[in-house]
Order: structure tokens, then sequence, then C-alpha cells
């Protein structure tokens, strides 16, 4: 393979294809929000007409994975907690229709995009779209620091596709550069809806540009994604950084003969080590928490609300829709910025547990195999990034954004199936 010269050669892969490498131009348009909506759909919607058209299942289709089936289960176990809680809540059917609306564009893609992932598209096609992203961003870098320094208008302007309905007008804005409101320093968000929404997508780019066979796209990958995340000023997009790839090899790694012989040893250093160790922790943790005070100040107290409201109002299903808190947090929705705090007051426990459910068999199956397929331990990587941002941010509405990670999730697990039957039987 020509990995200078990489280009799609299916329907699927060229949709893919352009729908990540015009990243860009859709931002312009104020259109990222829509585009993972429709492919995902569309995709779907195609491939089962050529379902009811061939008597034969397509390939890839099947045989589902066992993951797959549970995060298929798992984001419609979501749409019946919201139709519940609505009911229960009496928020009318108006309410209703928008709310399942906003399933199909946010929680629904989370199993949809691994089930697409089964088709046949290389992962190499989805790595080098994203290169070329990162590509852009290096181009364009000149384009976003100027407009600060300059002091241009923060918001270019706000796309009319607005109408079409969204989250907030922070997803359809041309946004050059934003102030933090507590450091008074410069983040920037580019193609995203907010600054650690950026390092978010940093991480997920990162690796993928580790998986490059090009080494010119690889650098290219490696300095745009860490500018990327340097430039949200996002703690959690550093901190995933410096480890998801480290752990996810650690993981790998596990069924090596060796391993015992290494955690024991390992167990012995920590002993010696350990109460150094906890110290420079726990002084690690003071000082990620007080680099940006007052965040830490909103995001905690958003958390006691959902918490005391979800237990005390609406246990099982949730409340049904999202809330606006108080001035004290800054108006901010209850439970945003954090993906289980906010699935316990929306959805309830029934919801907390149909995410927590396909995403601990996923990150527990993807680790069993991460040591004898490298695209499972991408795989593995792009769910331990999953499982770190659901402390940090709402998946939900972050899905139209981090769709190739699904991809690539559900096509590691394709891979294992695959893996399975080449061992069960040997050609």
């Amino acid at each position: 393979m020509d990995t200078q010269t990489l280009s799609p050669e299916t329907s699927e892969e060229r949709l893919i294809w352009h729908s990540i490498r015009l990243t860009y131009g859709f931002y312009v348009l104020g259109a990222v929000y829509l585009v993972a909506p429709v492919l995902a759909w569309s995709l779907l919607l195609a491939q089962c007409w050529k379902l009811l058209r061939r008597p034969q299942p397509l390939p890839g289709l099947s045989a589902l994975p066992v993951a797959i089936r549970w995060w298929l289960g798992g984001m419609l176990l979501m749409l019946v907690a919201l139709v519940v809680g609505h009911l229960q809540q009496q928020l009318g059917m108006t309410q209703l229709i928008k709310s399942t609306i906003g399933w199909a564009k946010g929680w629904a893609l989370l199993a949809v995009f691994p089930l697409l992932g089964c088709l046949n598209i290389r992962p190499a096609i989805v790595y080098r779209a994203c290169m070329h992203v990162c590509l852009h961003t290096l181009l364009l870098l000149p384009v976003f620091v100027g407009a600060w320094l300059v002091g241009l208008p923060q918001t270019l302007y706000v796309s009319p596709l607005q109408a079409v309905g969204g989250p907030g007008p922070e997803f359809f804005a041309v946004s050059l550069y934003e102030i933090d409101p507590g450091s008074g320093l410069p983040r920037w968000r580019l193609f995203t809806p907010w600054a650690p929404a950026l390092g978010f997508m940093a991480n997920i780019f990162f690796v993928f540009a580790l998986q490059e066979q090009s080494r010119r796209w690889q650098a290219i990958g490696i300095s745009a994604s860490v500018l990327m995340a340097l430039m949200s000023a996002s703690r959690l997009a550093l901190v995933a950084m410096l480890s998801i790839w480290i752990i996810s090899g650690v993981i790998s790694r596990l069924r090596s003969p060796l391993t015992p012989f290494v955690a024991a040893a390992g167990c012995t250093v920590l002993g010696l080590l350990g109460h150094p160790l906890l110290t420079a922790a726990e002084q690690f943790w003071q000082s990620f928490r007080s680099a940006r005070a007052g965040s830490t100040r909103v995001r905690e107290t958003l958390a006691r609300i959902a918490l005391d409201r979800w237990q005390a109002e609406a246990f099982t299903w949730g409340h049904g829709v999202v809330e606006r808190g108080p001035h004290l947090v800054e108006f901010m929705p209850i439970g945003s910025h954090h993906s289980w705090y906010g699935l316990l007051f929306v959805k309830g426990l029934v919801g907390a547990l149909a995410l927590a459910g396909p995403l601990l068999l996923s990150l527990l199956q993807l680790a069993w195999w991460s040591g004898v397929l490298p695209l499972a331990r991408v795989g593995l990587a792009m769910g331990l990034l999953l499982l770190m941002y659901t402390f940090g941010e709402n998946l939900e509405i972050l899905a139209y954004l981090i769709w190739p990670a699904l991809l690539i999730i559900g096509r590691a697990h394709h891979g294992i199936v695959y893996a399975k039957s080449s061992l069960l039987h040997p050609s």
C-alpha cells in the first residue's frame, strides 16, 4: 500500500473520507453538528435497503459482535428511559418528539457508528482523513492566533443552520478564539463547541497519528494534536495525552508470560515507594484542581445538585430533560461536564446502566484482545478515552464529533470476531 496516496475505494469509505476531511469546510458553514447524524443514519438506511434487496446477508453484518449488540441494546434502553421519563414528568408530546430527535443525534450515534464499523471500511482511511484535519489545523493556526493578537471579534457569526435545531448557538458558531474568564488568557475551540471538546478530539487524533504508516503524516498528526491540546488549555486533555496510549500498552501486555514477574517486581517497588508516591499523587491532584479553580467549583456544585435532585425526585427514570442550574453555577445545565451525573439526572439509574453496561463490556473485550490484535489496542485506547471523558464531558452532546473513534471501536470488535473464527476454524 502506498501510504502517501491512500484513498477510499468503496462508497462507504468515500463518504467517511470526505465527511472527515471537509471538517473545516463544514465548520465555516456551521454544519459540523449536522454531518455525523446525517452520515450515520444515511449509511445505516442504505445498508438496511441492501439487506432487503439481496437474499444473502451483507459481509460484516452477518455476525454482529456481542459488544456491538450491547451498544445497540443500551442506546435503545436510553430511548425507553427518555420516553418513560417524559411521561412521568408530564412534559408533553411536543417535548417528547424533540427529545427523541435529540436522542437520534446523540446517544443513538454511540451505537450506530460502532455498528457501521462492521462494514468493509479500512481503519487506515479513517486515520489518514483525520491527519488531513490536522494538516488543515496547522495551516489555519496563524488565522486563529492572529485573530486574538489583533483583537478581532471572538465569534464571527452563527450559521443560519441553527434553525434546524441543536443544543445551542455555540454548535453552529464560527469562533476564532475565546477568553477564559478565570485567567483572562485565550483558549481556542476551533471546529468544536468549547475548548475542552477540542482537547478530546486532539487525543483521538493523537492515537490515530501513532498508527500512521507514513512518517510525514504521522509527524503532522502528532504535532497538530499536541498543539490542539495546548490551545484548548484543557487539563483533562493533557493528562489523557500523556497516559492513554501508555495505559493501553500496559493492558495489552497482560497476557504475556512475563506479566506476573513484572507485576511482582512492580508491587515490591510500590511498597517501598508507596508513601512518596501517594504524596506526589495528592499534590498533583491539588494542583490539577487549582489550575482552574473556578471551573472546578462550578463542576463540583453541578454534580452535587444533580445527585441530590436525582435521589430525591427521579431515582429510576430521571427528569426526562436537561434543566438550567442557578446563578451559583453560572446557569450551566445540571449534570453537564459529566456524563454520569447528567445521565442520572435526565434518565435516572436506568440511563446510567444503559451506558455503563456496553462501555464496560466493550473495554473488557478490547483489553483481552489488545495484546493479539493491533486494532484492538487502538479500539481500547478509544474506549479508555470515552471512559475518561465521561467524568469531564457529556458523551451524548459530543457524539457528533467523536464518531471516528466510535467507528474504530466497532471495527476493532469486528476484527475480534474474525480472529475468533480463525482460531476456531484454522485454514
